[in-house]
C-alpha cells in the first residue's frame, strides 16, 4: 500500500484558489508593468490546489502561473513559505478514502516583464495550455 504526493515546481492557481487578480492583471501590466517592489513585503496564500502537493521550498524558485480558463500564463517566480495538505472532506464531513488538498503562503521572487512574459509563457506552457496558443 503506498500514497501518491505529487511534487512540483511550479504555482499554478486559478482566481478561486488565490491567484491575486488585484494586483497581476495582464493589461495593466502591458501598460505599467508590475515590479518587485509592488509586492515587496507582501505574503499571498493559496488554498484547494487538488491532491497531495509538495512545492519546493523557499530559498528554491517555484514558477507562478494563473491558470485562466485552463490556459496558463507564467508571471514569474515565488518562493513557498508554507503548504499545508488535507483531507479533502465532503458536504457532510466524509472523506472518500482518497482525495486531498493542498494550501499554502508564497512571496514574490520576480515578476516577468510582459515582452519576457509572453516569450517565456509561448516556450514553457503545455501546448494544449498555453494562453498564447
Amino acid at each position: 500500500m503506498g500514497s501518491f504526493v505529487e511534487i512540483n515546481d511550479t504555482l499554478e492557481l486559478t482566481t478561486d484558489q488565490g491567484f491575486p487578480v488585484t494586483i497581476f492583471q495582464l493589461e495593466k501590466h502591458k501598460k505599467h508593468p508590475i515590479t518587485l517592489e509592488d509586492v515587496k513585503g507582501k505574503v499571498f496564500e493559496f488554498k484547494n490546489k487538488p491532491s497531495a502537493r509538495i512545492f519546493q521550498m523557499d530559498p528554491v524558485r517555484v514558477y507562478f502561473v494563473h491558470n485562466i480558463d485552463g490556459k496558463w500564463l507564467f508571471w514569474g517566480r515565488v518562493l513557498i513559505q508554507s503548504q499545508h495538505i488535507y483531507k479533502a472532506l465532503s458536504a457532510d464531513g466524509t472523506w472518500d478514502g482518497e482525495s486531498w488538498q493542498t494550501d499554502g503562503t508564497y512571496t514574490i521572487l520576480n515578476v516577468y516583464d510582459p515582452e519576457y512574459q509572453h516569450t517565456f509563457t509561448l516556450n514553457e506552457a503545455p501546448d494544449d495550455r498555453n494562453y498564447y496558443k
